[in-house]
């Protein structure tokens, strides 16, 4: 019986600037049963503010302090460690590092740069790589559903690059890292177990919830899902559903 859900949110709740069927109605269902909910997110092209005032202006119930992103964790991985960003990211995120300290050793930080994606850039973060700077990926996703309704190369294709190049692994800030997972369940003062995932990545949303230890993981047809998905990746998914209104029903239907 879960006790808590996480939502992913674009391609689950809204994709581009539209929201998606029944969202906002999905959110405040979940919220009448009295469960905590989380938004998870592993977009790396628009800062915090811009995903909650677009939450919010669909109608859909979220706060500041709901909404996770691999952005704020890798803040919080810097300022421990006493390092400051050295940023490969699109310029909208920027302000999301804006608090972080401007002195002290540098760490790449790479996210989803679009078309600020320079061979420049990138041969840059891959010299301080190999000198040892420590390297942050704020995701590894292989693909996202773009505004023109396509597929486009996400920032995983990216990290993988410098990876290849540097000989190095990128500690990974977002989905599907389980301590990303782990950190949502914590805010609810909850055990994996007691919580359930909703998504449209069957490979990072799902099966990174699964190994993570979450109770169950929803995955949806809307968004980047294609068919097939459901048996692309393992864990495979508790169940697969039309979209969140559906996915949310299955939440409920299995606390009885």
């Amino acid at each position: 019986m879960s006790k808590g859900v996480l939502l992913d949110i674009a391609g689950v709740l809204y994709q581009g600037d539209k929201p998606l069927a029944d969202s906002a109605e999905a959110v405040s269902t979940i919220r009448g049963t009295g469960l905590p909910v989380r938004f998870l997110t592993n977009s790396t092209r628009r800062p915090k503010r811009v995903i909650l005032d677009k939450l919010q202006g669909f109608g859909i119930d979220a706060d500041a302090t709901e909404i996770l992103t691999p952005a704020a964790a890798a803040c919080a991985w810097l300022e421990e460690n006493g390092l400051a960003p050295h940023l490969v990211i699109h310029p909208d995120l920027e302000e999301d590092f804006a608090a972080c300290s401007k002195s002290g050793p540098g760490a790449v930080i790479v996210g989803d740069a679009g078309r600020f994606f320079t061979y420049e850039r990138l041969n840059a973060a891959f010299r301080l790589i190999k000198d040892g700077a420590p390297f942050l990926a704020l995701a590894s996703n292989r693909v996202f559903r773009d505004t023109d309704g396509e597929l486009s190369l996400d920032a995983g294709a990216f990290v993988q690059t410098l990876e290849y190049s540097s000989g190095k692994n990128a500690l990974l800030f977002g989905k599907p890292s389980p301590t990303f997972f782990r950190s949502a369940v914590q805010s609810m003062g909850l055990e994996p177990a007691d919580v359930t995932m909703i998504g449209d990545d069957a490979e990072s949303d799902i099966a990174g919830a699964l190994k993570a230890g979450l109770g169950a993981a929803f995955l949806v047809r809307t968004g980047k899902y294609q068919i097939g998905d459901e048996a692309r990746y393992e864990p495979r998914p508790t169940a697969t559903a039309d979209g969140v209104r559906a996915a949310v029903e299955l939440v409920i239907k299995g606390r009885g």
